[in-house]
């Protein structure tokens, strides 16, 4: 279980969400939905997590789509802060970097 994660979860609960520029800009690329991306974080699956990250707490979460397909989703709070929760960028593993299941890095 993931602390940061349990944070991320009770900022969206609250819809203290925000989506960076970045983040806004890999959903574009990957044709990925913000509302997909909020819809599957109560099933998300913490892969990493950075409690002590510099810019502050965040994770790395396999999430999917509408159509059930597999999401990377880095979600943050950003440091000395409380809220809200950042999405920082999401997009689609790329399988020849991720395992079968897309949870382990593979190369």
């Amino acid at each position: 279980m993931s602390k940061t994660l349990d944070q991320i979860w009770a900022l969206a609960k609250r819809n203290e969400l925000k989506v960076s520029d970045h983040g806004y800009d890999e959903l574009a690329v990957d044709n990925i939905l913000v509302r997909d991306i909020v819809h599957s974080l109560p099933q998300a699956e913490c892969l990493e997590d950075y409690p002590d990250y510099f810019k502050g707490p965040c994770v790395l979460l396999l999430q999917v789509d509408g159509g059930g397909k597999p999401i990377h989703a880095v979600w943050g709070i950003p440091k000395g802060e409380t809220s809200p929760a950042v999405l920082i960028t999401a997009y689609r593993p790329d399988p020849l970097r991720w395992s079968k299941d897309f949870r382990r890095r593979v190369k």
